[in-house]
Order: C-alpha cells, then structure tokens, then sequence
C-alpha cells in the first residue's frame, strides 16, 4: 500500500496514544512524509523522542518553545498549509470538545483551526464517555464541519469494560485514509497516460544516439497519479528503474517511433496526458543490421527528425483532454516554453532548465515553473521530484 502524502499527525493524552508509534511506523512505511504534534498530556503516554525518531521530524508541542531562553514560534499556520491530512489520533473526548466548540489552548487546536486540508480524528476513551451525550453531540457537531471520524472499534478498554472506545488498529486508519483519498479525488477514476525517460536511436546493434533521462521525473507522476485514484498508463523508454503500484500498467519501448505508436494508440481514451519523456529530435537515415567496424565507420552520419509526438497530440486533442508537456532548456527558458505551448496546443507545460544546479537530468531533484497557457505560472523552489509531481498533480487537478 502506498500513501505518498504529508501527514500532520495530532498526539492527545489518551492510554491509546501508545499506538500512535505503531500508526507512524504505518505511515512512513506506506511513503507518507509525517510530522507530529503533541498535546501535553500526550507526552505523559508516548515520549516525543520515540514519534520524533519514527517521524524522523521533531516533534512539536507548545505554540512557543523556549531553546536555551530564546523564545521560538512554532507556525501553525504553516504547518497545516503544509499537510495534506490532518490526523488526530487518539482523540480524546476533551479534545473532540475543544475541536467541536473552536477552542484554541494547545498548538494541535491551533493547526486545527488553521487546516484547509481534509481533517480524520480517530476517538479513544471508555465506553461511558463515549456513550455520553456531550461526546455524541461534539462528534455530530465535528461531522457537520466536514471532519472525517474513524471508528471507535469495539472491545476490551483501559477501564476493563468492553464496548465501543477503542482506537482503531493503525492499519485501519492507514486504510481508511488511502481509501478517502484515491475514492474521492479528482483524478478518481481518470485515464492518465505519462510518458518517462530517453529514447534511444540505434546507430547499429551496439551504437546508439540517446539522452540523460533516467525517467524519475516520469514515473514520479505515475506514482502520484496512481496514488490520487487515476488510472495511469506508464509508457517508458530504457530506464533502470521499477514501479510495482497498483492503478498503473507499465509499457517499455525502445525508439521514439516505438514511444508514438504506443501513444497514438492510447491518446483518444486519455483524460490527461503527461508528456514527461525526453523523446529524440532526431534518429539515423539507416541502422546498420550488423556493428560498424573502426576502419569502415563513415565520417558524416545522416540524421533525420523523429516524429513529434506532443504536437500530434497538441492537433488531435478534444477540448475535454488535458495536455502537458516538459521544456529543458539551456537558455530563454520561459521565451521557449512558451512559443512550444502554443505551437502544440498545451494547456500547461513544465520548464526547467540545466541553468539551475540539481535541476534536469540525473538528479533526485528539480526545480520547475509551471506556466499555464493564460501565461500565469507557478514558480517552484528546488525540491525532490516526488514533491514535484505533487505539486504538478495539484495544479493539473484544477483543470479536471
């Protein structure tokens, strides 16, 4: 299972925040980026260090701490623009009623407040406190906000009774949270076809003319896409890497001819096309069926241009399909970007260029503008490809 989201995770201080090590352990395991928040209470259960280490995050409490005298704010504000969930579990019933009434008192409450994102709460207490009708009506009360409840589970609680209280097995949330997301999203459902890595050009059977690619970007956009609900079409060139995600079908081709016939036949059932590969501009009039010799090899090799499979696209597009395509320049990256969108008929294309360190080829990194074709665009700072194809993704999602 995997879960490739940012995850702000909610501590309180019940007997049930010892499975909050176990939840995290689940999270990061599935591909989540987790930082956790703490009620002072919680800390009296679980020791921040143990979530931190999990986490491999710190592990924030108070609204201001105090290092060596020195006050320091902990941005709430920022920490729940951050997150794509938020998830308090446990939930206590005193935090359930400080969430439902809007009170303000820890730094959890504070990123509460402040979250955009969908909010999950999974409650913890004893049978009779959760029976209780103030409980009931803070829950109703949370589920008219749009806060998601998971569970409780039914079993033996802390107090010896047994009935509903219990925690949710972290399992369980774990896939009560994939479940929401890949159902409920935009991109539920769609057909999304991307493309990853080089082609290669064979000059013979051992010579060929190729890129840098190594088709991370792409599969990148796979993943996330996959991981958002969509049912992606993964059509790569020679790369060395694998993807074993459920929502995704893999073909490899070798040439850029190979890479068009494959496209040109799933194109028309697409809703969105991701055009990530770096596809040759140009081949060799002739392959060779056998290994040029050193003293046979000719001085001047014939080339010619490969077909453009994004402007095909670009002219064969309904207005109900969404087309993205991928600049690498070296200079006037935006003037190029923006002459090849609408050349092609791009509602968005991707620009980077080899100009910025740990951007283009060979990096686990990139550092893109993403420029719509009504010329406003969305500059981002240097960051790991996943996070790339994150935010691409939450771009594209607008246009869906």
């Amino acid at each position: 299972m995997r879960f490739p989201r940012r995850v702000l995770l909610g501590v309180t201080g019940g007997i049930a925040a010892y499975k909050a090590a176990f939840l995290v352990r689940e999270l990061v395991q599935a591909g989540a980026d987790v930082r956790v928040v703490m009620t002072r209470s919680a800390r009296d259960f679980v020791t921040p260090l143990t979530l931190a280490t999990l986490s491999k995050n710190p592990v924030l409490t108070e609204l201001v701490d105090r290092i060596s005298g020195e006050p320091r704010w902990n941005d709430h504000v920022a920490l729940a623009e951050w997150a794509d969930i938020m998830l308090v579990a446990p939930a206590t019933a005193n935090t359930l009623a400080k969430m439902a009434q809007g009170l303000c008192d820890e730094l959890l409450l504070a990123c509460y407040l402040s979250a955009r994102c969908p909010v999950f709460v999974a409650p913890a207490m004893d049978l009779e406190m959760y029976r209780d009708a103030a409980t009931q009506f803070n829950i109703a009360r949370l589920k008219e906000h749009g806060v998601n409840i998971i569970g409780p589970a039914s079993g033996e609680l802390a107090s010896g009774l047994f009935g509903e209280g219990r925690m949710s097995e972290p399992g369980e949330i774990l896939q009560h949270l994939v479940d929401a997301v890949v159902d409920q999203g935009p991109l539920a459902g769609k057909r999304v076809l991307v493309t990853a890595g080089p082609t290669h050009e064979p000059i013979d059977p051992v010579r060929f003319i190729g890129n840098r690619s190594s088709g991370r970007m792409g599969f990148a956009i796979a993943e996330e896409a996959a991981g958002r609900g969509a049912l992606v079409h993964l059509v790569t060139g020679p790369v060395e890497l694998g993807l074993d995600r459920p929502g995704v079908t893999r073909t490899d081709v070798g040439t850029a001819a190979e890479m068009a016939e494959v496209c040109k036949q799933l194109f028309p059932a697409m809703d969105l096309v991701i055009m990530s590969a770096a596809v040759a501009d140009l081949r060799p009039s002739s392959s060779a069926a056998k290994k040029i010799k050193k003293e046979g090899a000719p001085e001047v090799l014939q080339l010619e241009r490969t077909e453009d499979i994004l402007a095909w696209m670009g002219s064969n597009k309904t207005q109900d399909q969404v087309l993205v395509g991928f600049a690498l320049e070296t200079e006037q990256a935006l003037d190029h970007a923006r002459e090849k969108m609408a050349r092609k008929a791009l509602d968005l294309i991707v620009v980077n260029t080899l100009e910025d360190h740990g951007a283009g080829f060979g990096h686990d990194t990139n550092k893109v503008v993403l420029l719509r074709s009504d010329n406003t665009m969305t500059d981002l700072p240097l960051m790991p490809k996943t996070d790339v194809a994150r935010r691409l993704l939450d771009t594209l999602e607008e246009f869906i």
